[in-house]
Order: C-alpha cells, then structure tokens, then sequence
C-alpha cells in the first residue's frame, strides 16, 4: 500500500502563489497517473489537475493557466504549483494516485489527510 502525503498548503492573499506537494511512502507510483483534487465543506471532492505516468496533464477549466502539475520520480513526489491564487481556492487538497480512469473518476477508498489552502481576499 503505497501512503500519500499532501503538504505545502496554508494562507496566502489573492494573487499569491502556493506550491503543493503529494510524496509516495512505502512505494513508488512512477507508474501511475497522479491526480490532485479539493474539497470544500458540503461538497464533492473534484479533480482539478492529473498528470499520466509519462507526463501529460490535464486541467480543470477553473485552473487552467494559473496551476501547473509535475513529476520528479526519482523523489517519488508530485507537485501543484498554484499562481494567481483566488479565493475561491480555498479548499482542502488531496492526491491519489493509480490507472487514468481512476485518477478522473477519483474513484478510491482511501484519501490522505489533506492539505488545506486559504485565500484571503
């Protein structure tokens, strides 16, 4: 079982930047897509970047052009660099990783802890 751990969120102003990271322990996922995806309280879970085993990515309309997702497998570690941050960023951050559908569909039974983002206006 490969353990997820999501960590670099905080508060930031309007128009800052965050970075995000989503490290593999116990495994490695460089074979898997990895998708990052937030939550806000009452809400589903959605997807808003992925990026597949061999790079490519994927963007939720709402980020695209201000997120960016990558890759270093030689650290076992996915990042989501965050630029020109709005408010209604704010949300808790997850990761996950495995097949493309599921990375699109989010379909897991286990989720890490979560990194929150806040974003003042």
């Amino acid at each position: 079982q490969v353990q997820l751990v999501e960590s670099g969120g905080g508060l930031v102003q309007a128009g800052g930047s965050l970075r995000l990271s989503c490290a593999a322990v116990g495994s490695t996922f460089r074979i898997n897509a990895v998708g990052w995806y937030r939550q806000t309280p009452g809400k589903q879970r959605k997807l808003v970047a992925r990026i597949s085993s061999g790079g490519s990515t994927n963007y939720a309309d709402s980020v695209k052009g201000r997120f960016s997702i990558s890759r270093d497998n030689a650290k076992n570690t996915v990042y989501l660099q965050m630029n020109s941050l709005k408010p209604e960023d704010t949300a808790v951050y997850y990761c996950n990783h495995g097949p493309d559908f599921r990375v699109v569909l989010g379909a897991f039974g286990f989720w890490g802890q979560g990194t929150q983002v806040t974003v003042s206006s």
